[in-house]
């Protein structure tokens, strides 16, 4: 049947023939290695988990170390599909000629509502949030709408920002950020908050001198 092969088998006297060794060498050097990449990958994940400097705020914000841990493999999971951050971040907000992005970091972002768990992105231009999920909301003619929460402030917007800390807790940081319209945003639940903070600190600093 053109091209196809047929294989017979004789019986349980009958023997295969085994792939050169260096072949199969050569295979299981690939394969290990690509387990070896996975589980760095998600070891990497893991330890950045264990290294948030909130976790007691996490689970007194209604989310507990597994559902942390869940939520940063996720997203790490789905950065990765996406093609890197630097993708995800032109994707979702564009970028203006010589543009880069200098810092991505997964936090929580303070709402009425409760925190939104998400992804805050730090660029030469803008500092921008996007909700890692979607919210619902009603609309003025009273159906729910859901959409994933954006917040885009360009650099030359913003007025001050601030490092604050938790007084009974040091080690819980927040970054607030004061627009020049008085308007006042909060970021929290970090990785490492005080690489965030500099990071934001030498944007605005250079947009200021441009």
């Amino acid at each position: 049947m053109g091209g196809l092969r047929k294989w017979k088998v004789k019986g349980e006297s009958s023997r295969f023939q085994r792939p050169p060794k260096g072949k199969v060498d050569s295979v299981l050097s690939r394969m290990n290695k690509l387990r070896k990449k996975t589980e760095n990958f998600a070891l990497g994940l893991l330890e950045n988990v264990s290294n948030v400097e909130e976790p007691y705020d996490a689970v007194r914000m209604g989310h507990n170390i597994t559902k942390t841990v869940k939520w940063r493999l996720r997203l790490g999971v789905k950065i990765l599909k996406a093609g890197g951050l630097e993708k995800v971040f032109k994707k979702l907000f564009g970028v203006s000629e010589g543009e880069k992005l200098l810092n991505a970091s997964q936090c929580f972002f303070s709402t009425t509502a409760g925190p939104l768990a998400g992804l805050l992105f730090i660029s030469t231009d803008k500092l921008s949030f996007y909700s890692e999920k979607s919210i619902e909301v009603s609309s003025p003619n009273g159906q729910l709408v859901r959409f994933h929460y954006k917040v885009l402030i360009p650099l030359k917007n913003i007025k001050t920002v601030d490092l604050s800390e938790n007084v009974k807790k040091p080690s819980t940081k927040y970054i607030k950020v004061t627009t020049m319209d008085n308007f006042d945003f909060w970021f929290m639940g970090f990785i490492n908050c005080q690489k965030a903070f500099e990071y934001l600190q030498l944007a605005i600093s250079q947009a200021r001198k441009n």
